[in-house]
């Protein structure tokens, strides 16, 4: 993949988390666990990160916030019932530029390697990660895409207002919401959500 295949980056949130994060940013898993917010996370995937060290750091995953390079993803699917309720924050790219970026060629719940971003983003497969279906008939195959599609960018601690740069919703219930309590450039686009 080259840098000029991304457009923008990608944070899945719940509407009622977007008015906190305009103000403080998105943070890092273990940063938020000193505010009250609405988590969207599985549990048990959690509880995987939570014990994972970043090579060639003393940071495990949780100090970073992570982000995907496409929403549309088996993150977003799963959450396919909550579409009045979550949006899907708009990263710019540039986050890539500060120091101590981690990217990731699969979930980092998963086996996967950690590379900074000139090591690891020639390496990642820009049709698997943005392919529209992860789906075959190969249940190993499907599982490998699976992860693929969730590829992240690992932000150490924070990621600063100034990076947000829009959100996505799936409709124009969720539009409402989002937009009664936020000033964001907010757009429906319901190809995104499942």
């Amino acid at each position: 993949m080259n840098r000029s295949d991304i457009k923008e980056l990608y944070f899945i949130t719940y509407i009622e988390n977007v008015p906190s994060i305009l103000k403080s940013g998105i943070l890092s898993h273990n940063r938020s666990q000193s505010i009250s917010f609405y988590d969207i996370s599985e549990s048990g995937v959690q509880e995987r990160r939570a014990t994972k060290k970043i090579p060639g750091t003393n940071k495990k995953l949780h100090d970073y916030a992570n982000l995907y390079f496409d929403a549309h993803n088996p993150m977003l699917s799963a959450r396919r019932s909550e579409n009045d309720n979550i949006c899907v924050l708009r990263i710019d790219k540039a986050i890539l530029d500060i120091e101590g970026i981690i990217i990731t060629d699969q979930n980092a719940a998963r086996e996967c390697w950690f590379k900074t971003v000139a090591e690891g983003l020639p390496l990642l497969n820009k049709e698997e990660i943005y392919a529209t279906y992860w789906t075959d008939n190969d249940f190993i195959k499907q599982d490998r895409l699976k992860g693929i599609k969730c590829a992240e960018v690992l932000v150490p601690e924070i990621i600063n207002r100034e990076y947000i740069i829009g959100a996505y919703v799936a409709n124009e219930l969720a539009y409402d919401r989002l937009c009664e309590n936020c000033n964001i450039d907010v757009i429906i686009n319901n190809k995104m959500f499942f």
